[in-house]
């Protein structure tokens, strides 16, 4: 087991609320933010402002606010699920962009992800609706279509 298998186990039986798939999902929508989205891109990037994955990869440290991490996660969700992706989501006990939060905290506090001062746990509150967006709004968009291999 890798160390970052035993941090991800060591997260979820310290906090039984989300499953391990809905951690490694959370750090697999940030992957798709840096690789498709472009968000956090080169142009914006302030190295005292960050909150990235510990990936296996080799990736430039990019900034992601935690509004632009929740609707990478919303754009990925859909792209993985499609019409499925609020079922994925309660099922692993994500009902809101707060429990986007809870975990990306969980995992900061297991050194899993790095934070600056300037980061809050509140900015994941309330981004969106998923009622809204997993919903009765939902809309199948290009990006659903160009999957990564």
């Amino acid at each position: 087991m890798t160390d970052d298998s035993f941090s991800l186990y060591h997260l979820v039986n310290q906090d039984p609320r989300y499953p391990i798939e809905a951690y490694q999902f959370v750090r697999e929508a940030l992957a798709y933010a840096a690789d498709t989205m472009e968000l956090g891109s080169q142009e914006h990037f302030d190295p005292d402002y960050d909150i990235e994955a510990a990936t296996h990869q080799a990736r430039r440290e990019r900034h992601l606010t935690g509004q632009q991490l929740c609707e990478s996660i919303r754009r990925y969700a859909l792209n993985q699920y499609g019409y499925m992706a609020r079922v994925v989501l309660k099922n692993w006990n994500i009902d809101s962009t707060g429990c986007f939060g809870d975990i990306v905290y969980n995992m900061i506090d297991q050194g899993m992800m790095k934070k600056s001062s300037r980061d809050k746990r509140s900015h994941f509150d309330d981004v969106y609706s998923f009622d809204e967006v997993f919903g009765a709004n939902f809309e199948i968009c290009d990006s659903m279509v160009h999957r990564r291999s």
